[in-house]
């Protein structure tokens, strides 16, 4: 007999992976994101950083983050400059309207995740973020439509 797709956690993973993604994008869409932009933004909350460094931080290719930037910033949401340091680094900040732009998506990606994952206890989604961590997927491998 054959296994059903809930018995392999492949095809659970990526139904509820694609659910979910489309229950977070719609948060997004306060903020006329996409999710690719938002996690930008977050990574720069704490700071400003080099754009080397971020694009570390999110595992992505340096271009694809060019990309990215570029969006930002023509909407205004982050800025570039040259780091007086060192005039080939460039330093990469979240602006005012960035900055009120994630504070609009966490208040509206927290009430997707209290919808996505309120039957869970605190103690299972620390569990379940865990487990994910730990699932072996190489974004240089695997090209990602966000």
């Amino acid at each position: 007999m054959a296994a059903l797709p809930t018995d392999r956690l492949g095809f659970l993973l990526s139904f509820r992976g694609e659910l979910t993604g489309a229950r977070i994008r719609a948060a997004l869409g306060v903020a006329g994101l996409h999710p690719r932009n938002a996690m930008t933004l977050m990574q720069l909350a704490p700071g400003a950083t080099s754009q080397r460094e971020l694009a570390v931080a999110m595992e992505i290719d340096p271009s694809q983050l060019v990309a990215i930037l570029n969006e930002l910033e023509a909407a205004g949401l982050a800025e570039r400059r040259r780091d007086p340091a060192d005039r080939r680094r460039h330093i990469v900040e979240i602006t005012p309207a960035g900055a009120a732009a994630l504070e609009r998506v966490d208040e509206a990606v927290r009430e997707a995740e209290r919808e996505l994952f309120g039957d869970l206890t605190e103690t299972e989604q620390a569990l379940l973020r865990g487990l994910l961590n730990r699932v072996v997927v190489d974004p240089a491998v695997h090209e990602c439509g966000e």
